[in-house]
């Protein structure tokens, strides 16, 4: 996922934290590991993950540290399906996701490829969208 990294570096993150009066607990620092690794990934993939480092990490841990790193926008989150959301990295470049409801493949879209409608909704309703949140369900290109 390094390929895709922004400008947000490693410093970066544990310096946002300190600066908002956060310690990097070896749980959080495990937490984002595991997100920049996985990318796309339920809070239950993260404790699979983080549990191969630090046995003793509950899924209350989980859960409490993703609120407080999605606070600090360091990550977000995204719903792909029924069921829990999926973490990513804010490190990455803004994007749209797709879902291919047969191979379940996420797959990144740039946001200018959706401008359009976004554009729409915007001049027709005054709505200002959030691509980060946006996942389009559909059938791959593989798949079909």
């Amino acid at each position: 996922m390094t390929d895709r990294r922004t400008k947000q570096t490693d410093a970066d993150w544990r310096s946002e934290l300190r600066a908002r009066g956060y310690r990097l607990t070896p749980q959080r620092e495990l937490v984002l590991e595991a997100v920049d690794e996985l990318e796309h990934a339920t809070p239950e993939r993260i404790l699979v993950h983080v549990r191969e480092r630090a046995a003793g990490v509950n899924i209350s841990t989980i859960y409490r540290t993703l609120e407080l790193l999605e606070e600090l926008g360091l990550v977000a989150h995204t719903h792909l399906g029924h069921g829990a959301p999926t973490y990513h990295s804010t490190a990455v470049p803004e994007h749209v996701h797709l879902m291919c409801r047969s191979c379940k493949t996420v797959s990144e879209l740039e946001p200018a490829m959706v401008e359009p409608l976004v554009q729409s909704l915007r001049d027709g309703l005054g709505f200002e969208t959030d691509v980060r949140h946006l996942t389009v369900f559909g059938i791959c290109k593989e798949c079909t």
